[in-house]
């Protein structure tokens, strides 16, 4: 009678296999995806322009009719001040969030997070031209707008 001979070839091979794939998987997770996930190339005068833009929450601006964001319609030049800073000037505690999802491209979503207590800032650098409508959640007619353009030197 014969007896059945069996290979362990199959196995170690099973095993091989699984090891390959892990490490690709590894390889990929680690060192691969964070990479292309990175920030784009941005100008270092891009990401630090001579100035920065500040915007003011006045005071009253909680009261419907009265002023909100000074200056309301804001312009922001690329290398220039495209570093833009709100603070809350008014008593009542308010938010900067953008009328649509807005994203750039370097620094991320555009809006604060939470609220800005009497005296906090928010600040946000724009890397890209766009245009940005936004609002106080708590005070829908609070509006701005901030444009970035480049600059022309």
């Amino acid at each position: 009678m014969s007896t059945p001979t069996s290979s362990h070839a199959y196995g170690i091979g099973l095993i091989a296999l699984i090891v390959g794939m892990s490490a690709t998987v590894v390889f990929y997770t680690s060192f691969y995806l964070p990479e292309s996930l990175a920030k784009p190339s941005v100008s270092e005068h891009i990401l630090n322009p001579e100035k920065e833009l500040v915007i003011e929450i006045v005071p009253g601006a909680v009261i419907e009719g009265n002023e909100n964001y000074v200056p309301n319609k804001a312009t922001a030049l690329l290398t220039i001040n495209n570093k833009v800073i709100w603070k809350n000037n008014d008593d009542t505690a308010h938010t900067v969030t953008p009328d649509h999802r807005q994203t750039d491209g370097y620094s991320g979503e555009f809006g604060s997070v939470g609220v800005l207590k009497p005296g906090d800032t928010y600040e946000f650098l724009f890397t890209e031209e766009q245009e940005v409508p936004y609002h106080c959640q708590p005070h829908p007619w609070m509006t701005g707008k901030i444009s970035v353009e480049k600059s022309r030197f």
